[in-house]
């Protein structure tokens, strides 16, 4: 079967269950960082598709992974537990991303990033997301990044949208004009 498929079957499951449980918020902020985690750690992807671990190994994984040392809430525990038992431990990643872009759409939930060669100020960072939500009459999550590879400027990513104003990139442009022009010469 289809990853897509599974994935977002789980997900609008989770989605409806938390509805009716009214614990939107809660799975969401868990999801949201064992979601973080998965990306970080590919170790952790490795070890939800390793079958020497057992359920039990792999769901205390999963729970520190998205809650640190504080308990994790009933319903994200009833809910790994079905993921792990249906043998679905390796879609965890994907049935993640498919229930946050799905909580993100219900909830009008834009997601923004700011990559900069120097860090940014906190009042900076709420300007930036303050005019980002007025453009796009949602809430935003911004995130920001320090990547002293792109010389100065800023790389601003808004939902599928990029705004590329890096040092890095104007100077890969000018190379390229520069070798386009003297190509023509010869």
């Amino acid at each position: 079967m289809d990853i897509g498929i599974v994935s977002m079957r789980y997900a609008k499951a989770l989605i409806d269950y938390a509805k009716d449980t009214q614990t939107e918020e809660i799975l969401y902020e868990e999801i949201r960082m064992l979601e973080h985690s998965l990306r970080r750690h590919p170790d952790l992807r490795l070890a939800l598709e390793n079958p020497i671990l057992s359920i039990r190994e792999k769901f205390t994984l999963i729970c520190t992974a998205a809650t640190g040392d504080h308990p994790a809430n009933r319903e994200f525990c009833r809910f790994i537990t079905l993921v792990l038992r249906n043998g679905r431990g390796s879609m965890l990643h994907y049935i993640c991303l498919s229930f946050l872009d799905l909580y993100r759409k219900n909830k009008h939930i834009g997601v923004a990033k700011l990559i900069t060669a120097v860090p940014v100020s906190k009042e900076m960072e709420e300007r930036i997301r303050k005019s980002a939500s007025s453009v796009l009459h949602a809430r935003m999550e911004l995130q920001t990044e320090v990547d002293s590879s792109i010389g100065g400027g800023f790389i601003f990513d808004i939902n599928d949208f990029r705004l590329d104003a890096s040092i890095a990139t104007q100077l890969k442009k000018v190379k390229e004009q520069f070798i386009d022009k003297n190509r023509r010469i010869v």
